[in-house]
């Protein structure tokens, strides 16, 4: 490591655990969490309760926010975001190019059980397929790893915490499976 401090976004998918295993991440690395739908405008938290799905325009300034979160913390940060397109993640790196990203990873199925077990979340489960559609995997001359998320959570986390170990190598898949 080069003394910068560990800057991790934690993406995927609505249902993937983004919130769980970040703040477990966080915690095993000794920093701060930060969920990034609490960055959200109302207006988003709004549209998306309301089953219509975010457009560019409407995360745009959303992710320009946690990247600002990244480019003002001299300190280890994890940030649960579903930065589904690559242009989504090159809006996130602008505030720190060396953002790594843990892409959560699981099937359809798994992916909406865990949504329809979730009750009073704003995110509906109807959104989950526009969710599927509009993600884009890790590019391999983007820093991160893909971790299934068929394991348990434990699991799951140590799956991370292994990956995660060398923050500069392209991107690389952790345990499991890679279909959907």
């Amino acid at each position: 490591m080069t003394g910068k401090p560990t800057h991790l976004v934690v993406m995927g998918v609505a249902g993937c655990g983004k919130s769980t295993v970040g703040a477990a991440l966080a915690e095993r690395l000794g920093a701060e969490f930060l969920d990034g739908d609490s960055l959200h405008p109302q207006a988003n938290i709004d549209k998306m309760a309301a089953g219509t799905p975010l457009n560019d325009a409407d995360r745009a300034p959303w992710l320009a926010e946690i990247g600002r979160r990244f480019s003002t913390s001299d300190a280890a940060l994890v940030i649960a975001c579903s930065a589904l397109k690559r242009a989504y993640r090159d809006i996130i790196r602008e505030g720190d190019p060396g953002v790594t990203f843990v892409h959560l990873h699981g099937t359809r199925e798994l992916l909406g059980e865990r949504m329809n077990n979730r009750p009073g979340h704003f995110m509906p489960p109807s959104l989950l397929d526009s969710q599927l559609a509009t993600l884009e995997p890790l590019e391999s001359d983007e820093t991160g790893i893909v971790v299934s998320i068929a394991a348990p959570v434990q699991q799951v986390l140590a799956d991370s915490l292994c990956g995660i170990t060398d923050i500069g190598l392209p991107v690389v898949a952790v345990s499991g499976e890679q279909g959907s």
